[in-house]
């Protein structure tokens, strides 16, 4: 296979890794009912005068499968950290009790369930607009190479291993909202 159609590819697999990639992070903000420390992903904390990640301001625990517990590396955190907690709309209510930050995962309802699947969906949606507009970049490379240098034959080897890494990995987004949604819906 010719150098620059082999880059063409590799370029393609990397924008769909990367929008699998992105994927998972987005999932995994999504909770499923159980208390998970990364349900606090992405949540800044004031602190000294800067945005900090509440990882490391301080130390997160699931301490069972409905209560996360925050011990902050430094007490005079505490309210910064609870305010941040707040104001992300996570729908979490922080407990301070002045030494830590006790929070109770709530029950989901059915209704929330339903709702959370289809934030889900979303993602998963988005993952296969990005992998289709990969797809799209690496054919129009590859069409541009079939004007200048590669042959008719080559191009559309090309394209078709285009359309084999695409189907793989829409059929890994299947997979993983699948995992998901089944995931949400278990009570």
């Amino acid at each position: 296979m010719d150098e620059e159609v082999k880059m063409v590819l590799d370029m393609a697999e990397e924008s769909m890794s990367a929008a699998i990639e992105h994927l998972n992070k987005g999932l995994v903000k999504i909770r499923a009912g159980k208390a998970h420390q990364s349900m606090l992903d992405g949540i800044y904390v004031e602190y000294y005068g800067a945005q900090t990640p509440l990882n490391q301001v301080s130390n997160v625990n699931a301490l069972d499968a409905r209560t996360l517990s925050i011990q902050p590396f430094d007490k005079s955190a505490l309210e910064n950290i609870e305010k941040a907690i707040m104001a992300a709309n996570i729908g979490l209510n922080p407990q301070n009790n002045g030494e830590l930050i006790m929070i109770n995962v709530p029950q989901l309802t059915e209704e929330r369930r339903k709702s959370l699947v289809k934030q889900a969906k979303a993602e998963g949606e988005h993952a296969k607009v990005s992998i289709r507009n990969a797809r799209k970049e690496a054919n129009d490379e590859i069409k541009k190479l079939e004007k200048e240098t590669i042959s008719e034959d080559l191009a559309k080897m090309a394209e078709e291993d285009i359309q084999k890494l695409t189907d793989s990995f829409s059929q890994k987004v299947d997979n993983m909202m699948a995992e998901k949604e089944k995931d949400i819906m278990t009570v």
